[in-house]
């Protein structure tokens, strides 16, 4: 009984701890956004709560490899010196996802070339097009599969899902040419997407009951 209540108290430290780390890293991106009327601020200081409630239970129900820092509500691994990418050729990406049956809320890997920095976002499958060999992104938008997975934007990149990609994501690991640069702090959406994950079998999404204390 004694140790149930410890775990307890421990998990919803925690849940206190990542909620606390969450709202400082909201307040702060809403006081330097660019946002022109008092509607669009309302509007996103009513969702903040549901939001960071919902991905700091998210990242403490998460089945993951990888570290939570508690303080600064993160993933952690250690950056290898390039980009993980070297072994995906383009065939190799295409015929990943022609040979495998996708499906919606899928979590992809997707290469992003934004202000001469490098990194890998996480983004997931939110529509299916079989007919025109296509689906489509929550962030990205469409990829097309009848040839390499290509996008209008010749900054977005559609990659293979591996442990190795998939890590330097959730990490916020990014790259200026051949060099390692400062790591990136995640946003609410790639922080949620990133407990939606399903490390034992990169195929399948996995669905989280996450716990609200």
């Amino acid at each position: 009984m004694h140790d149930l209540l410890s775990d307890a108290l421990e998990h919803s430290t925690q849940f206190s701890e990542l909620c606390s780390a969450l709202y400082e890293r909201e307040i702060n991106l809403l006081a330097n956004a660019k946002l022109s009327t008092k509607e669009q601020i309302q509007s996103r200081l009513k969702s903040m709560n549901y939001y960071v409630k919902r991905t700091a239970g998210s990242m403490l129900a998460a089945q993951s490899p990888l570290l939570l820092d508690l303080q600064n509500a993160s993933w952690t691994e250690k950056q290898s010196k390039q980009l993980p990418i070297k072994e995906q050729t383009d065939a190799e990406i295409q015929k990943w996802y022609q040979n495998n049956k996708l499906c919606l809320g899928l979590v992809v890997p997707v290469l992003i070339k934004e202000h001469e920095k490098t990194r890998i976002m996480i983004d997931c499958i939110d529509r299916i097009d079989e007919e025109n060999q296509r689906f489509r992104t929550n962030y990205c938008g469409w990829f097309y599969l009848n040839k390499t997975p290509t996008h209008q934007d010749e900054n977005y990149t559609l990659l293979k899902p591996n442990k190795k990609v998939f890590t330097a994501a959730c990490s916020g690991h990014q790259w200026q040419g051949n060099r390692r640069t400062q790591t990136l702090t995640l946003p609410l959406r790639e922080l949620l997407l990133s407990c939606q994950i399903n490390w034992r079998n990169l195929r399948l999404p996995v669905s989280l009951k996450s716990s609200v204390f």
